[in-house]
């Protein structure tokens, strides 16, 4: 990536946390992102969202949808860069749903923005709220790929850093054998 260093930005503004997280995933981890921290700084954002639109550079895609609430702003920013409509989905009774009488054309090429995956459990389910307008999904793109590489054979993730934490089953975290207490700073209740 070019002289953007994504890791110092999160660490430098607090985005990057250590400590015993319940990740929404529902997996412990004693690393965790906190992009929203970034989105304080309107400039840090627009900064992020150009350095990904140069890596999406060549990829053809009509319309950006992130995940509320935690991508919505990053959505945003990318969409701008790439001069593309933005849209976003929300929960509604459990459900990720496009609403607010947003619509897609049947064909359009969708880029899903997400700020960290993880597991992409959200991905899948934007991609579920949106199926029924018989879209294409063109790529997901995020500032913080978590999935070391275990789901590049179910979605091209364009990201503008990816790394390996350890993360841990509820049932075999030693951070919880030690006792030590966990937060979840994530937007999801429960798993």
């Amino acid at each position: 990536m070019s002289d953007v260093d994504v890791k110092q930005l999160l660490m430098d503004f607090d985005g990057l946390l250590n400590g015993h997280f319940c990740l929404t995933s529902g997996l412990h981890s004693d690393t965790y992102f906190q992009c929203a921290k970034l989105y304080q700084y309107p400039p840090v954002v627009k900064t992020l969202a150009q350095e990904l639109a140069k890596k999406l550079k060549g990829l053809e895609f009509d319309t950006v949808i992130s995940p509320a609430i935690g991508a919505v702003i990053f959505g945003y920013e990318v969409a701008a860069a790439t001069d593309k409509r933005n849209l976003f989905v929300e929960r509604k009774d459990g459900e990720m749903q496009l609403r607010r009488g947003y619509r897609l054309k049947k064909g359009e090429r969708v880029l899903i923005v997400e700020d960290v995956i993880t597991t992409a459990r959200t991905i899948f389910e934007t991609i579920e709220a949106i199926n029924e307008y018989e879209i294409q999904v063109a790529g997901v793109a995020c500032i913080v790929d978590r999935s070391a590489g275990k789901l590049s054979d179910k979605l091209h993730i364009t990201s503008l850093l990816q790394v390996d934490p350890i993360t841990y089953t509820p049932e075999e975290c030693p951070l919880c054998k030690l006792g030590i207490e966990i937060t979840k700073p994530g937007s999801r209740t429960g798993k």
